[in-house]
């Protein structure tokens, strides 16, 4: 129980990842509030947990509203008296998105890039700004492995499906943006870390699954469930001096 009694506020927690992060944080005794847009899909998921049900709560939230997301530290700050952690985990999008490379309209490239790469901005400086005045605080933001590594384009063969622009533009800023706040908090007691995941099984196509895992060393895709020792690991104790790092989870595939 690495997380007993910490209060995790995570966006994005209704979502696949997001899911499997929420159980694993409750497992581990976290009490865990959800922002989610989604706020009635979140809401059934709570409803979903059983026995934790009673650890979690929802609040509306949009990531890219500066007045959304102070309300939502004011709200949790009224409720518990203190926010030990930020998990940066939600990827808005628009209908355009995952187009491929010259199919991507300018204007659309601007605003996937901006409800993401703004949006966890965003949420960590009034968060951050939250921690310094608290005295402590923990931030991770979730990347991606094509945060670090240029595309395998040739897994996508036989398939209809990209790696779209965005995506990588995205997930390497966000582990810059990781690092810079690490530095620039410096003496603030505000760590910030980066996990970045590799491919996460959502009804892939099987050849693209395939020669995925031709690139890993063991199981090939993962399950979102295998990202949560490394999310909470980041969040507790026992990473008191991890700050401004990247923790690859991908089974070998950015080797």
């Amino acid at each position: 129980m690495l997380l007993t009694k910490k209060i995790v506020f995570i966006t994005g927690g209704a979502g696949l990842i997001g899911r499997a992060f929420v159980k694993g944080l409750l497992e581990q005794g976290a009490l865990v509030v959800i922002g989610e847009k989604d706020y009635s899909g979140a809401l059934q998921f709570v409803d979903s947990l059983e026995e934790y049900k009673d650890q979690c709560i929802v609040q509306e939230m949009d990531i890219v509203s500066p007045e959304s997301v102070q309300n939502a530290v004011d709200v949790v700050h009224k409720k518990y008296g203190k926010i030990d952690a930020l998990i940066n985990n939600a990827y808005p999008r628009n209908e355009a998105y995952g187009a491929k490379f010259f199919d991507v309209k300018y204007e659309d490239f601007c605003e996937n890039i901006s409800l993401n790469v703004g949006g966890y901005f965003l949420c960590s400086q009034k968060f951050a700004k939250y921690f310094h005045e608290q005295g402590h605080g923990n931030i991770v933001n979730i990347s991606s492995i094509y945060g670090s590594v240029a595309p395998k384009f040739q897994i996508y063969n036989e398939t209809s499906m990209t790696m779209p622009v965005e995506y990588s533009s995205i997930k390497s800023s966000i582990i810059h943006l990781t690092k810079y706040m690490a530095k620039y908090l410096n003496g603030f007691n505000i760590r910030v870390n980066c996990l970045s995941p590799g491919g996460i099984k959502d009804r892939q196509p099987d050849a693209f699954q395939s020669a995925y895992s031709e690139h890993c060393i063991n199981k090939g895709m993962l399950d979102a469930e295998d990202l949560i020792g490394g999310l909470v690991f980041l969040l507790s104790d026992s990473s008191m001096y991890f700050n401004g790092q990247n923790l690859i989870i991908d089974d070998g595939f950015t080797l």
